[in-house]
């Protein structure tokens, strides 16, 4: 299995392979990591946080996140550290350390991206649903790699995009088979229709 060393970044939300994820940045740990990412030309994970809070002490996190690679970065207007990062790869946590400075650095186990399926046809209007919401959003969602007939590319697009709620999106996120994924993603939105 492929195993890495790598920070984590612990969000209220929930990052998939090949999403966009756009982040404003403040504090001197995020700061001095997304630093030392860019010179050494590496990711840091994604992780959403079970407990606790996005500033201050390290919170408590789920053991399923996302690699990301940082795609764009600009100084704002406002002073903050202003980035894109893309999803790579889902990763399983081992093992945690927490540095003096509350920067959690965790050894992480690679998942291997879904293989690309075809969208079966019961599931062609999650396709119509995602190009609707897709052709009303700008930068980066505009101008991203669309892949409309990939089981894995639909659902994790619309898991990013849909108001779903952050636990739900933790589940799909750590389900391995992208038409699971769509056939959950669908009675989710039958549900929600039927209230």
């Amino acid at each position: 299995m492929n195993r890495l060393r790598i920070p984590l970044f612990p969000l209220h939300s929930v990052l998939f392979p090949g999403g966009p994820l756009a982040l404003r940045i403040f504090e001197a740990r995020y700061i001095d990591m997304v630093s030392r990412c860019l010179k050494q030309e590496s990711g840091f994970g994604v992780v959403l946080i079970r407990e606790g809070n996005e500033v201050g002490e390290a919170p408590e996190v789920y053991e399923v996140g996302t690699l990301g690679r940082i795609s764009y970065w600009e100084r704002r207007r406002d002073g903050l550290l202003g980035v894109t990062v893309t999803g790579e790869q889902r990763f399983r946590i081992l093992e945690r350390e927490i540095k003096p400075n509350q920067l959690m650095v965790a050894e992480v186990e690679l998942v291997p991206n879904e293989p690309a399926v075809a969208v079966p046809r019961q599931h062609q209007e999650l396709v119509e649903l995602l190009l609707r919401i897709l052709g009303e959003l700008e930068h980066p969602y505009l101008t991203m790699p669309k892949a409309y007939n990939d089981s894995a590319w639909v659902g994790a697009r619309l898991v990013e995009l849909l108001p779903l709620e952050l636990v739900q999106k933790q589940r799909l996120l750590q389900l391995n088979d992208p038409l699971e994924r769509l056939d959950r993603i669908a009675r989710l939105l039958a549900n929600a229709k039927g209230r």
